[in-house]
């Protein structure tokens, strides 16, 4: 009777702690919403920038354009948080006519800190006879926390930029679109870290027209970027992993019980009749 009792109150434990758990798991939470140079109306943007402090900014999901011409550096920013594996996808249109070229797709984090894809092909060389070139780089999963020293990713902005690096002189200048996309993987708790920063790392600057964000005489002014640093991420301290936890501490306490149970005997020893 004692280890029915027993049982039933490990199994209510279990419910009790993986209950909200997992609520809070399963719920939507906000996530952040880029606008920057992107159109009012949500839709991707349909040019590039030209720096790091003019990158376009995109959601993860939106395939982005541009135009332009071989030799230039186009430039584009999304926001990526803890537990996402992000990966980042480039297809370049060459023109008809064309010489041996290289292209590169490199990803920047917060602190314009060059990351490096765990796999993927960020480099790659277009044949002369080649109408495109894809590109890819599947990053380390975001940490929540990172020592000072070392270059892990980190919540915040991540910058892509996109150039030719290798092309013969009369190649310089042709026009070339590209597209670019951005997408993440959930990995959850099996990257979590005992740690978070502060702030997301949102550096980046946008520039907006329009409303309060005019200076005097109607001159555009600059303003942190429009990903946020407050609100849509993550706090650091939650992780499913806490659920993993809380369902192992109850499973190794019913395995202590059912050995209690098991060893202690099947009831009472018998009496001996007196004088025997």
């Amino acid at each position: 009777m004692r280890v029915t009792r027993a049982l039933s109150a490990a199994l209510l434990a279990l419910g009790l702690a993986a209950g909200p758990a997992l609520a809070d798991s399963s719920a939507p939470g906000p996530t952040p919403s880029p606008s920057g140079s992107a159109s009012s109306d949500g839709s991707a943007p349909a040019q590039a920038g030209t720096s790091f402090r003019t990158a376009a900014e995109i959601k993860q999901g939106q395939a982005a354009t541009a135009s332009g011409s071989t030799g230039d550096y186009l430039y584009w920013s999304f926001p990526a948080d803890i537990g996402e594996r992000p990966t980042v996808k480039a297809s370049v249109k060459l023109p008809q006519t064309h010489g041996s070229q290289t292209w590169q797709l490199d990803v920047y984090d917060g602190l314009r800190r060059r990351q490096a894809c765990q796999y993927g092909a960020n480099t790659r060389t277009a044949a002369p006879d080649a109408s495109q070139v894809e590109l890819a780089c599947v990053l380390r999963t975001v940490r929540g926390w990172s020592e000072p020293w070392a270059d892990d990713p980190l919540p915040g902005t991540y910058y892509i930029r996109l150039t030719v690096v290798d092309l013969g002189a009369s190649d310089l200048g042709l026009p070339v679109s590209a597209e670019v996309r951005a997408d993440s993987k959930d990995i959850g708790g099996a990257a979590a870290v005992d740690g978070s920063l502060a702030k997301p790392l949102v550096p980046g600057i946008a520039v907006k027209a329009g409303g309060n964000d005019e200076g005097e005489g109607g001159a555009k002014k600059a303003v942190l970027s429009s990903f946020g640093s407050d609100d849509g991420w993550s706090s650091g301290w939650w992780s499913d992993r806490w659920v993993w936890t809380a369902i192992g501490g109850v499973l190794a306490a019913l395995a202590g019980i059912g050995g209690y149970a098991l060893t202690r005997g099947s009831g009472r020893p018998s009496r001996v009749p007196p004088g025997v």
